[in-house]
């Protein structure tokens, strides 16, 4: 963690940092289970950050904390930003492993809060399983498929120093938000969607 040893009140929110500042490329160092309670305030305010700013995901080094815990949520009804993505129950993750269940892949038009305004086509593993220590130290294992198990994979990507832009393989997918919004949204939902 970085020098301030406490949080604010909880539901503060934090300023996330955008591609360039070098905290965006470290590896997240492990939890130990006695420092959970230490990081609670943390975890509360990863919370209120990804709600605030409309994220379905965030993690410790998205607000400059580097720690292996993360975040993620997609509420019933939807996400405003994500309108597309299904459900996903508050997730809190500490010190998270991805599992592919399988070779298959799905090809997943990305963006992420700390890259504003700009979207890629990457390859994402359909299936995965992910082993965690919940905020309570307890042992988690959850599956997920499509664009939630895509969700997971971006966050954990985040605590290894690894931005979605890295895993483009084609610049040429490189979109804006408002592009994405306006033509590729609806084909690319559509591609995914068949069988």
């Amino acid at each position: 963690m970085t020098s301030r040893p406490l949080h604010g009140a909880v539901g503060q929110t934090l300023r996330i940092r955008e591609v360039g500042d070098p905290v965006l490329r470290e590896r997240a160092r492990e939890v130990a289970p006695g420092e959970l309670p230490a990081l609670q305030g943390l975890i509360d305010e990863l919370i209120a950050t990804m709600r605030a700013a409309g994220g379905a995901g965030l993690a410790a080094n998205q607000v400059g904390e580097l720690v292996r815990v993360a975040v993620a949520e997609v509420p019933e009804g939807g996400n405003p930003r994500y309108p597309y993505k299904p459900p996903i129950p508050l997730t809190v993750m500490v010190n998270p492993v991805i599992e592919p269940l399988g070779p298959e892949t799905l090809p997943i038009i990305e963006g992420c809060l700390s890259v504003p305004a700009l979207r890629g086509e990457l390859e994402r593993f359909a299936a995965v399983r992910v082993r965690y220590l919940d905020r309570h130290g307890e042992a988690r294992e959850d599956t997920f498929e499509g664009l939630s198990a895509g969700t997971f994979q971006h966050e954990v990507d985040h605590l290894d120093g690894i931005l979605f832009l890295d895993r483009v393989s084609d610049p040429r997918t490189f979109m804006t938000w408002e592009q994405f919004e306006r033509l590729h949204r609806e084909p690319w939902l559509a591609r995914i969607a068949a069988p």
